[in-house]
């Protein structure tokens, strides 16, 4: 009896096909900097144009996109995800004063499918194009027997640069600066473990269209997060300086906000400053959720919070819409222990 790779699970040739229908998709994010072409043994990237920083510094973010995926899976719907998985990472490189460089995903799966691999990849490929970064690099892992034949894992690496003059830390905050929100476009990715208790995970109730969202219960929990990366760009341009700044992610309000505050200032958000989206309401209602578990899981309708000067909610609120944005003067920031409070 011969035994080759292949009999034991892994199609040498899928691969090479994956690669091949992937390539169009890493094409279009390419930037100026690259100096390598997909399938080399690792990506290189010129610092050239960054020589006249101050004191140029690279920030780095890695996240995965969590059980989001088996909603992927049930719905046989994986040109999304990718998106997820850049943003998670490039969102929070952005929430440094980072501009994002390039990105590296990493898929692993338990058999690979060239056009399931090719769909993902197309949804890392756009992540990358809204964020202006540079998909360099990636790794398919076909694991027979490690995965489920139809299932797969998804996480990425990203890499950013900023001046350390601005670095967005929070040691300028003060009293009185203004916090604004920017929307997000559902309930992203984080929270799902607990959003596979609440709903029935069948393609049935996934497909069940929804009037008081507009769409199927499946198309809202799978919208895919939103980037930042351009408004916050925007807004720099627009000559603010954003003094501290949060992605909402896992852990929701009570656990991010407080990272972008230096003690002695507490953030104060004000629940009826903006709108929530319905799929909240949703997941409270048929979950029996209580209020303040869902703000300390979810983002709520706010997917990045920043504190600005008083002085400068104007011009940053202009600035954000002007990317595409939807901004809200959500509350501010006082004096007292470092915290959030909702009121």
């Amino acid at each position: 009896m011969v035994i080759d790779y292949k009999a034991a699970g892994v199609d040498i040739e899928a691969g090479y096909r994956s690669v091949e229908l992937m390539k169009k998709h890493v094409q279009e994010t390419m930037r100026p900097e690259v100096l390598t072409n997909l399938g080399g043994f690792s990506g290189a990237f010129s610092m050239e144009k960054f020589k006249t920083m101050e004191k140029p510094t690279l920030v780095s973010g890695t996240d995965g996109v969590g059980t989001k995926l088996k909603l992927a899976f049930l719905m046989d719907r994986h040109n999304t995800v990718g998106i997820d998985c850049v943003a998670m990472c490039v969102n929070d490189i952005a929430c440094a004063g980072g501009e994002p460089l390039f990105f590296l995903d990493y898929i692993a799966c338990g058999r690979n499918e060239p056009e399931k691999i090719a769909a993902i990849v197309s949804g890392v490929a756009e992540g990358c194009k809204q964020s202006g970064a540079a998909l360099i690099g990636g790794e398919t892992a076909e694991m027979p027997g490690f995965y489920p034949e139809d299932e797969y894992d998804l996480a990425g690496f990203a890499v950013g640069i900023v001046d350390e003059k601005d670095l967005i830390t929070g040691k300028d905050l003060q009293e009185g600066d203004v916090l604004i929100g920017m929307a997000s476009s559902g309930v992203h990715s984080n929270g799902f473990s607990l959003i596979r208790k609440v709903f029935p995970m069948t393609r049935e109730s996934l497909g069940t269209y929804h009037d008081g969202l507009g769409c199927t219960l499946g198309d809202a929990l799978l919208s895919p997060t939103r980037i930042y990366v351009k408004a916050l760009k925007s807004i720099r341009t627009a000559g603010v300086t954003v003094k501290a700044c949060s992605h909402i992610t896992g852990g929701g309000f009570y656990e991010n906000i407080p990272r972008m505050l230096k003690e002695g200032t507490r953030a104060v958000i004000r629940k009826d400053s903006y709108a929530v989206p319905p799929i909240f309401g949703m997941i409270a209602k048929t979950g029996g959720i209580e209020e303040k578990m869902m703000y300390n899981t979810y983002n709520m309708g706010l997917g990045m919070v920043l504190a600005v000067a008083r002085d400068d909610v104007d011009k940053t609120m202009e600035a954000a819409r002007a990317a595409g944005e939807v901004p809200y003067v959500a509350g501010q920031i006082e004096a007292g222990e470092k915290g959030v409070t909702l009121c």
